[in-house]
């Protein structure tokens, strides 16, 4: 790679972002330059400016691959809990978000330190496929024509596929299925006379994944990138003969971390930089709403969603769009059961 004479780079830069389109999950908010991009040495200002945008792309990708693995209700279509012990349900569903994605194949990166860069953007959908269980624990108590307190034992798997393409690849060294877990509690079950309204948790993680990026003897890495979330719902349904809906809101938590390396090449001289440890917490409002056709052992389902709150902050800049912007989501699946 040559390095240009005013003293910018764009190759190794659009290599580092590559990988954003295939769910990249790392990211972390940045105010101003982030005190992990380190610009004092010589080596550390030619590597400053491509380790904050790193920061700052991921940040922005982050929440829309987060809502991609989320969604909104806990299973698709649901309202209440499922009734008691020998109940159950198995579903599929495909989350996805009407994502920004940034384009930086003609944007620069300075090797005398972090300059800040206006980046346009790209719509484009993200999201993830995810296989998801219900199965009964108690049927609850009798409360008038209803139930109360009624469990079921919530479970999901989410699939990531690895992918070679061009100049980057992406791993999965631990596998990748991820599997999660929670649990519902009915707080009303469904009647004639009663809709029904439940509250879940459910912990879903993405698998561990790495992505490396070259371009002769230049090479930028990110390795153990995890994203764990969280998702608390309150829920209402109703049905009435075939159709069903159920409404929605709670807050998503994801957790996420990375280790990232750059490697710049110049007429044979190797600059280093990194490792760069990176971590975010971020909590997020999400409302929702389902319809489903109802048939004997089986349920066809949509939803669409928002998800909104939080705070991140990025040195660099989108267009006017912000890292913590609201994002709608839909998802549609089906699931059978009894």
């Amino acid at each position: 790679m040559k390095l240009s004479r005013n003293g910018r780079s764009s190759a190794y830069v659009a290599l580092t972002f590559a990988g954003l389109a295939v769910t990249t999950p790392w990211t972390m908010a940045a105010q101003g330059i982030d005190p992990r991009c380190p610009g004092v040495a010589l080596q550390d200002r030619a590597t400053q400016d491509a380790c904050q945008k790193a920061v700052d792309m991921f940040s922005f990708m982050t929440p829309q691959l987060g809502i991609g693995l989320v969604g909104g209700n806990a299973t698709l279509g649901t309202g209440g809990a499922l009734g008691g012990i020998g109940r159950f349900s198995i579903g599929v569903r495909g989350n996805a978000v009407q994502g920004r994605v940034p384009k930086v194949a003609n944007v620069d990166a300075a090797i005398t330190g972090a300059v800040p860069t206006d980046y346009g953007v790209d719509n484009q959908v993200v999201g993830l496929p995810t296989v998801e269980g219900a199965v009964g624990l108690f049927g609850g108590v009798p409360l008038g024509v209803t139930h109360a307190l009624a469990l079921d034992g919530l479970m999901s798997a989410t699939y990531v596929p690895g992918l070679s393409r061009s100049n980057v690849a992406v791993s999965l060294p631990d596998g990748s299925l991820k599997l999660g877990f929670g649990a519902r509690l009915g707080l009303l079950q469904e009647s004639f006379a009663t809709p029904s309204v439940s509250v879940t948790y459910l912990r879903r993680d993405l698998p561990t994944t790495s992505i490396v990026a070259s371009s002769g003897d230049d090479r930028i890495a990110v390795n153990d990138i995890s994203v764990k979330t969280t998702a608390w719902r309150a829920v209402v349904g109703k049905s009435v003969g075939f159709f069903g809906l159920a409404v929605g809101g709670g807050k998503d938590d994801y957790d996420s971390r990375a280790a990232g390396s750059v490697e710049v090449n110049e007429a044979g001289v190797t600059i280093d930089g990194g490792p760069y440890g990176f971590s975010q917490k971020v909590s997020r409002m999400n409302m929702f709403a389902d319809a489903s056709l109802n048939f004997p052992f089986i349920k066809f389902a949509v939803e669409v969603g928002r998800v909104s709150g939080g705070t991140i902050d990025t040195y660099n800049t989108f267009s006017g769009k912000r890292a913590d912007d609201p994002v709608t989501y839909a998802s549609v699946g089906f699931r059978i059961g009894n």
